[in-house]
């Protein structure tokens, strides 16, 4: 696992230990950031179950101004805080160690820019956070929320909540859901 582009490109990134978190592969990486790079320059990028920070630290090497990583995982914090050391972007970085819910109330931002979740599969944890998020004056119009999740997963509850799905990026064995706030 490496970061794909920009100010850290190529730095290798470590993944916290045991199998509680699975990293996004390069492949996908970097085809979910052809997507979000007309997103990413200098805006407010929050990345949610963070496992090893490696989609959050992409979008600060790309150009985020600011990265918040919400991780509850103690182990995976210590990998975050070490993969930030190392690729030098420490300082552009929030890291919010608590329940993914409750963590956007550190959040404090006029405008958020990304929100990526990439929460354990088939848990129904991407509908709590979106239920938890969905009255924050943070996220706009202009909001762009990305979801990673099992190919099965519904996602037909998104209206309930105020939000409509954008599109649709389906891989082998997961997709991405590109999520906004209705208008």
């Amino acid at each position: 696992m490496r970061v794909i582009a920009g100010t850290a490109r190529s730095l290798p990134l470590k993944a916290p230990e045991g199998m509680g978190t699975r990293p996004t592969t390069d492949r996908i990486k970097e085809t979910l950031f052809n997507m979000l790079q007309p997103y990413i320059g200098d805006g407010i990028f929050v990345d949610v179950f963070s496992g090893s920070g490696g989609i959050g630290i992409e979008a600060l090497s790309r150009g985020a101004a600011k990265a918040y990583f919400i991780e509850n995982d103690r182990r995976a914090v210590k990998c975050i805080q070490e993969n930030l050391r190392f690729t030098r972007l420490e300082d552009k970085a929030v890291l919010l160690n608590q329940d993914a819910s409750a963590a956007f109330w550190q959040v404090k931002e006029k405008v958020v820019d990304v929100i990526f979740m990439d929460p354990p599969y088939d848990n129904g944890l991407e509908r709590q956070v979106m239920e938890a998020i969905k009255d924050r004056d943070f996220i706009t119009e202009d909001t762009l929320i990305v979801i990673e999740a099992s190919l099965n997963t519904d996602f037909s509850w998104v209206e309930e909540y105020g939000f409509r799905i954008t599109k649709e990026k389906r891989y082998k064995t997961n997709k991405h859901m590109f999520i906004r706030r209705n208008a």
